[in-house]
């Protein structure tokens, strides 16, 4: 899926950025820890996977926060203004109540707005939520002394844009390097070094210890138990002082919901505590055909031409391979960096649009690569999965520039279509058993 449009609601004359993806209901807001961007966020394979599984059920609604990300660049919000947005957020959206994700620094934001207005929140879900940051007499399990964290505010300037909390963060993470990447990009794209320190300041003085026993709506705890970040008595706290709450506490270390091994589990209790279904619905299976494309040399090409002049590029390449999708009656499936997969109801069709999109994105400076198969698939809502994605992968990555190669699959589909091809002779697909014959189509 590409990234949902975004759009502005006004909060007391501060304009607030929010997203809405999915329609089926219930309503859901997302309400994010420390940082929020809601590009660079969507970046994530991780964190967009686990928003569109949430929007397979729900109605999903993110947002950035007041002075942070695509929203208006004010000063740092309190939890009162921050509630107020997330109200203005819902009434812009056409949402007369929803349930609220408070994750992490979001969660103490989530709870006033669920003491306060009870009537438009269908149900609370806390996952790593802070209680109370500071680490003082009375509540050891904070993040930090105040000592430490004035010591940690004169480095912020330095430190802001390497990402160099990602292993206490993003723990779980596989690629620790590329994870450190994305969190550098995260911060700067969020906020600037000064304006973090403000955000941080905010987030020191949150205690809303007297807040939780005002909370009487349905509610659910989910907390990691090695959570590096958000000591897990935090959670137990919650457990014991919110009536009726339902506490799930899982293992694991990643402190936001989406990163790691158990992203799942965290969407099976989400999902069993809004539809009372616990198991996704088994997935349609259906047999299409898929169009796999991608840039070659991309890499190169953007480091040749800089961020904004390869950022123009991608933009025209995307809306040359749009139009021949419109054309050929090609549905969009996905648009992972510089690549398309895209599904058709025929392969001669899908052929035909991978024929006219390599000449049309070389109009515009480009060569890519193509790869074609037909074969059965599992649709949940509006992504695409199953072995035979794949082999569609696979068999693209095998094309030469400005190939195009198809499956014997979609070859023996096709006779009589009028369409040539060469044999390119039997490969092993990584990842996928067997050996494949494989033809390449002939301008």
């Amino acid at each position: 899926m590409s990234m949902p449009p975004v759009r502005y609601a006004s909060s007391d004359g501060v304009e607030i950025a929010y997203q809405v993806i999915g329609e089926r209901p219930p309503d859901v807001v997302s309400v994010a820890g420390a940082l929020t961007h809601l590009g660079v966020l969507w970046e994530h394979p991780g964190y967009r996977r686990f928003c569109e599984q949430l929007a397979s059920f729900s109605r999903l609604i993110l947002f950035d926060k007041r002075g942070m990300g695509l929203s208006e660049r004010v000063r740092a919000g309190t939890l009162e203004e921050r509630m107020e947005d997330v109200r203005a957020v819902m009434d812009a959206a056409g949402s007369e109540q929803a349930a609220l994700i408070g994750v992490s620094e979001g969660g103490p934001m989530s709870m006033l707005f669920a003491a306060t207005y009870p009537e438009r929140t269908r149900g609370l879900l806390l996952i790593g939520a802070e209680v109370k940051e500071e680490i003082t007499d009375d509540w050891p399990w904070g993040e930090t002394t105040r000592e430490e964290f004035e010591d940690w505010m004169l480095q912020v300037p330095e430190r802001w844009g390497k990402g160099l909390a990602a292993p206490v963060l993003l723990p779980e993470e596989p690629d620790q390097e590329a994870a450190k990447a994305w969190l550098g990009k995260l911060q700067t794209a969020s906020a600037t070094p000064g304006d973090a320190v403000a955000f941080m300041r905010v987030g020191l003085e949150i205690d809303v210890r007297d807040i939780v026993p005002s909370i009487h709506v349905p509610t659910l705890i989910v907390h990691r138990v090695d959570d590096g970040v958000c000591h897990v008595e935090n959670a137990r706290f919650l457990a014991a002082n919110i009536e009726g709450a339902r506490y799930v506490e899982l293992p694991g270390a990643s402190h936001v919901p989406w990163s790691g091994g158990g992203a799942d589990e965290v969407l099976e209790e989400i999902r069993e505590f809004l539809t009372g279904v616990r198991e996704a619905p088994e997935p349609d299976r259906v047999l299409t055909t898929v169009l796999f494309t991608d840039i070659v040399g991309s890499t190169k090409r953007a480091s040749e031409l800089g961020d904004r002049r390869w950022r123009e590029l991608l933009d025209a390449h995307h809306a040359a391979v749009r139009r021949q999708l419109e054309r050929f009656r090609g549905r969009e499936i996905d648009t992972a960096g510089d690549g398309f997969l895209a599904t058709f109801d025929g392969p001669a069709r899908a052929i035909r649009c991978a024929l006219a999109t390599v000449e049309a994105v070389r109009g515009a400076g480009l060569e890519i690569r193509c790869g074609v198969h037909t074969g059965e698939c599992e649709v949940v809502g509006d992504k695409l999965a199953g072995v035979a994605v794949h082999i569609g992968a696979r068999v693209a990555s095998k094309a030469a520039v400005g190939e195009i190669l198809v499956s014997g699959t979609v070859h023996d589909l096709v006779a009589g279509s009028g369409l040539e091809f060469e044999e390119r002779g039997v490969e092993e697909l990584k990842g996928v058993p067997g050996e494949w014959r494989l033809y390449r189509v002939v301008g």
